[in-house]
C-alpha cells in the first residue's frame, strides 16, 4: 500500500495516546498507567474514512491499495505514538529531544489530552477533576514550538544567518535546506516569514523573539495540532470538555479510544457487528458473552455512541485528514467507461492528496515519475473532458492518465 499521510500521536504519559493507536490500527502496542511505558515510537496503520464513488456510479468495485465496506472506502494512512512529553521536553527531560524528533515527518499531530483531570504535569495519577487538561494544552505547544526553535537556531545559527543575503528567494532556500528531513516545503517557510512579518528582514537581524514568531508560525503551518478529549466517559469529562471549549480557541474532538478498541476487537472476534465511525452495533453471538462484558458494551452504547454520535476515534482520523491537512481522495482508472484499471480492477485505487494539487504533480507522486515524464493529459472519467497537466484536482476526481506511450 502507498501511503505517505502522517498523523503524529502526541501527549503527556498516560494520556491514552498508546490505547488511542490500538484503537485506530488494532495494534497491540504496551499500554500501562505507569509514565513512559512508551519508549521506542509505536507504528501503525489506520484508516480515514469517505463515501465511495462506488455507490454513485453503481459499480461493484475491487479495491486494492485500500477497502470499501458497505460503500464507505477506508484509505490507510500511518500513525505514530511517540512517548510521552512533560515540561521541559524540549531540552531532553524524559529524553524529549529525542521523543521530539520522532515526529519529524508528521503532517499532523494529534494531542491526547486526559479530559478526566486525573493525571499531574508527568503523568501521574492524581484526584480527577485535580488537573487542569487547559494547562496541558498550553505546556505541550510550548514544547513543541520551543523544539522546533531549538532546530531552526540551533548552535551554528549566527554564522548560518552571516551567508544569507537580503534576497528572500535565498532565504526561503537556506531554510528550506536547514529544515530538510522536517516534512516542510518552501511554501510553508514562505507563508511562516510573510505571518511573522520576517519577509523582508535578513536573518542575522533577528532577535530572539523574531525566531521564536517564526518558529512558532511555521510548527503551526507545518506541524498544526488537533485537540483530543479522551476518556470523555468518565464523571466529569462533559464538564471538563465544556470549559475547555470556552477557553481554547480551536477544534476539540472528545472521544473513548478504550470504548473504539473494545469494539473492535469484539468485532474482529465474531461478537459484535460494528463498522467504525458507526453510532452503533450489532451483537451476534451474545451467548459468548459475559454478564459483565453485556454491561459494558450497553454502558458504550448509551453513555458514548449516543452521546457522542460515536466513539470518536473515526471522526478524528477524518477531520486531521480533510480538515486539518486538507486532504481529498483522487481515483485513478484505465478505463474510462468501465471505471477499471489495465487488468479489469474496478475503481481498484483511492489516493489521499492535498486539496490545490495539479494533475501532473499527482502522477508524479502518486503514481509513477516516468509516467509523469511521458504525460500527455488527463481524462475527466465522469464528463470524458481533456484535462491539462495543471489542472487542480477535486475531491473524488476519477481520472485516466494519457502518456505518450500509451496513446
Amino acid at each position: 500500500m502507498y501511503m505517505t499521510f502522517i498523523i503524529g500521536i502526541i501527549g503527556k504519559p498516560s494520556s491514552g495516546k498508546t490505547t488511542f493507536l490500538n484503537a485506530a490500527c488494532l495494534t497491540n502496542a504496551k499500554v500501562s498507567e505507569l509514565p513512559f511505558t512508551t519508549i521506542d515510537p509505536n507504528k501503525g496503520v489506520a484508516y480515514v474514512k469517505t463515501e465511495c464513488v462506488c455507490k454513485e456510479l453503481k459499480v461493484e468495485d475491487n479495491p486494492k491499495n485500500s477497502i470499501c465496506l458497505d460503500g464507505f472506502r477506508f484509505i490507510p494512512i500511518n500513525m505514530l505514538d511517540v512517548a510521552g512529553l512533560v515540561p521541559d521536553a524540549h531540552k531532553g527531560k524524559g529524553l524529549g529531544n529525542k521523543f521530539l524528533n520522532d515526529l519529524v515527518k508528521a503532517d499532523v499531530l494529534l494531542h491526547i489530552v486526559d479530559i478526566s483531570g486525573s493525571l499531574d504535569k508527568s503523568g501521574n495519577l492524581v484526584s480527577m477533576g485535580n488537573n487542569d487538561p487547559y494547562e496541558d494544552i498550553l505546556f505541550l505547544e510550548e514544547e513543541i514550538n520551543l523544539w522546533f526553535k531549538d532546530i531552526i537556531a540551533r548552535e551554528d545559527w549566527s554564522k548560518f544567518a552571516k551567508t544569507i543575503t537580503t534576497e528572500r528567494r535565498k532565504v526561503v532556500e537556506a531554510l528550506y535546506e536547514r529544515l530538510s528531513g522536517m516534512q516542510i516545503n518552501k511554501m510553508q517557510i514562505i507563508q511562516s516569514l510573510k505571518s511573522s512579518n520576517l519577509d523582508n528582514k535578513n536573518p542575522s537581524e533577528w532577535t530572539d523573539q523574531d525566531t521564536l514568531k517564526f518558529s512558532k508560525v511555521l510548527r503551526q503551518i507545518s506541524k498544526p495540532i488537533l485537540i483530543v478529549a479522551n476518556k470523555i466517559d468518565k464523571e466529569i469529562s462533559d464538564q471538563n470538555l465544556k470549559s475547555l471549549e470556552n477557553r481554547y480557541d480551536g477544534p476539540i474532538l472528545p472521544c473513548s479510544a478504550l470504548a473504539e478498541l473494545l469494539l473492535r476487537k469484539y468485532h474482529e472476534d465474531g461478537i459484535i457487528e460494528y463498522l467504525p465511525g458507526s453510532m452503533s452495533f450489532e451483537i451476534i453471538q451474545e451467548k459468548k458473552l459475559t454478564s459483565n462484558e453485556r454491561e459494558t458494551l450497553n454502558k458504550i452504547k448509551l453513555k458514548i455512541l449516543s452521546l457522542y454520535k460515536g466513539t470518536g476515534i473515526q471522526n478524528i482520523l477524518n477531520y486531521a485528514a480533510n480538515n486539518i491537512a486538507n486532504q481529498i481522495c483522487v481515483y485513478p482508472v484505465s478505463d474510462i467507461n468501465s471505471f477499471a484499471d489495465n487488468k479489469g480492477n474496478i475503481l481498484p485505487d483511492a489516493f489521499l492528496i492535498k486539496k490545490g494539487t495539479r494533475l501532473r504533480e499527482f502522477v508524479r507522486d502518486k503514481i509513477h515519475s516516468e509516467i509523469a515524464e511521458n504525460f500527455m493529459f488527463g481524462i475527466d472519467a465522469r464528463t470524458k473532458k481533456r484535462l491539462g497537466e495543471n489542472y487542480e484536482l477535486q475531491d473524488k476526481n476519477i481520472i485516466k492518465v494519457v502518456t505518450s506511450s500509451s496513446k
